[in-house]
């Protein structure tokens, strides 16, 4: 097939022409400017449109039966449908949605009324422990809106918990079985709420999502637009994830769901395709009434729940505002199972007889942007296709695109250089190369082994909660996964220098030799996070700067918190140095007044205070952290930062 020819200096300024383009659009370009998406995003996809009809038309062996064939033919499939999936990104994202100005014109409408809707709180819990549920419950209870009832569905059936609501004052229910997994339980709370309070409108919090104070008064006015039959806020978390903790990025690299939550959600709003995600929306009871309640028989009854709304013309609505924090997956197989059961609903929603793929009254839009969304899922094998490229190419002699590097650097590099430029710009650095990919690492087995289950048995696996509040304080080493890194690593370096060592002017070297370089970085991050680093904290600290008093026999010391949480203070005083380490006393802080305390480590100017609480000030410290919380974990990235602490975990353990 004939092939363009591209000397050295067309080569150099096709790849410095594309970047210095890509620098310019990143430093010159406003993301919130509409034309700047499109022209950013057209030329990301024409580059990788190019790539794309390039890949097909003149990297392709002839078709045989032969394994070198297959493979190379089967990479490209599912290359083709993660590029593609990325050109429908680019169409998607030139829209976005903000519905900021419209809360805060509807928040003080409803302050001016006396009669606010009703709303039913429900909390969704199975096997949570107190430590958790009591930041849902306390948090709830404290919501500043005039009219609502807090009803915590417990799906486990335990005295201890219907005590402690009694206590608080939430009401407590739960049912005979756990049939139909959360739905089945939501679906209960419907019915038997029905029967007594039958708000009008019902908020669903998952058992660790502690919501602000304002989140009604924030959500409930956007109801005013008839076609609104959900409202949903994103996720946010107050402790690192797997990935975050393992590589010592907690405070510059933010959660993988970030990008997802703050950048991909708002522009599926913008074109009516937003959709639930679990916790944290309000939805009208008129609605789920009418769809027969909240949908069972997937998985993911929130994507359903949308859906089946879609259907009858309702929307779900994205308010981007952070208005609950809760927990991120802690560990490892926590992570994965939880984005494992993501994948598997996404796939069975699509597939159900009233599914956006089979279903009737859904838009083109509508099944278009669902198709997207499975998209996602269905590329997580071409993860590990790539990790498995280079290490085909040592052992087996086998390649798996037939084109020179001369060819590669003309199609491939620009159409590379634009894409990550453009994930970079259009994410607001919530998107960065190795760390992105490390997540997607992280899971893309586990993930591409319940696709694979799923074309056999798309139904009827059981639903898998995340655990949470498990001890984590010592050290994990997920062997298995890390000696399959590990072995990664080896084989790949061997193969590499093997290459070198026997033939270094062979045809693929240089091209195999940078995917191996690019490979072996993203094996030894899959690695590290295999190695679980011991978390012993039993809260997580959030930034608290005020000043403090403490009171210890008949001395009293004054300094400034550096961060507080539900069991300790960090405070900064010139008289640490006075204050007797584990000395008993008190501490006063201005919202809770003196808190029983007890001085639990001493170092330069800074103390650790252990606070000595009872269930009353335990709260009051919940509702003061939780109301309103500071940011604790990275929400915007230091991609600096964040590739400096990779290497010193990467080098220094």
């Amino acid at each position: 097939m004939y092939q363009l020819y591209f000397d050295n200096q067309t080569l150099l300024d096709i790849n410095f022409g594309t970047l210095l383009f890509v620098m310019l659009l990143g430093l010159l370009g406003e993301r919130r400017r509409t034309a700047d998406r499109v022209l950013y995003g057209s030329v990301a996809a024409l580059l990788l449109g190019n790539y794309l009809v390039w890949r097909a038309t003149q990297t392709l062996p002839d078709f045989s039966l032969s394994f070198p064939s297959m493979w190379a033919y089967v990479f490209f499939g599912f290359e083709a449908i993660t590029v593609t999936y990325t050109l429908l990104s680019a169409l998607i994202l030139v829209r976005t949605s903000n519905y900021t100005p419209q809360a805060d014109r509807a928040e003080a409408a409803l302050r001016r009324r006396n009669d606010l809707p009703a709303v039913d709180i429900f909390i969704a819990t199975y096997n949570e422990g107190l430590e958790i549920l009591e930041k849902t419950i306390v948090s709830a209870m404290a919501i500043d809106y005039p009219n609502f009832v807090v009803w915590v569905l417990d799906d486990t059936r335990r005295p201890w918990l219907r005590e402690f609501c009694e206590e608080v004052g939430a009401n407590y229910l739960t049912r005979p079985d756990n049939a139909h997994a959360k739905a089945g339980n939501l679906n209960n709370g419907l019915r038997q709420t029905a029967l007594q309070s039958n708000a009008p409108y019902i908020m669903v919090l998952d058992a660790d999502f502690a919501p602000h104070r304002n989140i009604l008064m924030r959500i409930m006015g956007l109801f005013d637009e008839p076609k609104v039959g959900l409202v949903q806020t994103p996720q946010f978390y107050y402790n690192a994830d797997p990935i975050q903790y393992n590589l010592r990025s907690t405070e510059c690299w933010v959660d993988d769901q970030r990008a997802f939550f703050d950048v991909v959600q708002p522009a599926k709003d913008a074109w009516g395709t937003a959709f639930c995600i679990g916790t944290s929306f309000v939805v009208r009871r008129d609605l789920v009434n009418m769809i027969g309640g909240f949908p069972t028989g997937t998985v993911t009854e929130d994507i359903h729940l949308t859906y089946r709304l879609l259907r009858h013309g309702y929307i779900t609505r994205w308010l981007n505002e952070r208005l609950s924090v809760g927990l991120s997956a802690e560990g490892l197989p926590e992570f994965i199972s939880q984005r494992s059961r993501w994948g598997l609903g996404t796939i069975q929603v699509a597939l159900t007889a009233d599914g956006p793929l089979r279903g009737k009254g859904y838009t083109f839009t509508q099944r278009l942007h669902y198709i997207h969304g499975m998209m996602l899922w269905l590329s997580r094998p071409f993860t590990l296709m790539l990790l498995a490229g280079p290490l085909l190419y040592w052992y087996f002699g086998t390649p798996t695109i037939y084109s020179s590097p001369t060819q590669f650097l003309a199609y491939g590099l620009p159409a590379l250089i634009t894409f990550w430029g453009y994930s970079i710009w259009i994410t607001g650095s919530r998107a960065l190369p190795i760390f992105t990919e490390v997540t997607q690492i992280a899971s893309a087995l586990t993930v591409t082994a319940t696709l694979l289950s799923a074309i056999v048995k798309p139904f009827g696996r059981p639903f898998k909660v995340t655990n949470k509040g498990l001890d984590r304080s010592r050290l994990i080493v997920h062997g298995k996964l890390a000696l399959f890194y590990a072995a990664l690593i080896v084989l790949s370096s061997a193969g590499l220098i093997r290459a070198f060592l026997s033939d270094p002017d062979a045809p693929g070297l240089v091209f195999n030799t940078v995917w191996t370089t690019i490979a072996l970085l993203l094996y030894l991050g899959s690695m590290l996070v295999c190695i679980e680093l011991p978390r012993p904290r039993r809260e997580e600290r959030f930034p608290y700067r005020a000043s403090v008093r403490v009171r210890i026999g008949n001395n009293e010391f004054a300094g400034i918190s550096t961060d507080l949480s539900c069991n300790g203070v960090g405070v900064r005083s010139t008289q640490a140095g006075m204050i007797p380490l584990r000395g008993h006393g008190a501490v006063w802080l201005a919202p809770t007044g003196w808190i029983p305390c007890r001085i639990a480590r001493c170092q330069g100017d800074l103390i650790g205070i252990e606070f000595k609480l009872d269930m009353a000030t335990r709260h009051r410290l919940i509702r003061l952290l939780f109301g309103a919380p500071p940011h604790n974990v990275a929400n915007t990235a230091r991609p600096r930062l964040a590739l400096s602490r990779l290497l010193r975990r990467a080098f220094s353990g």
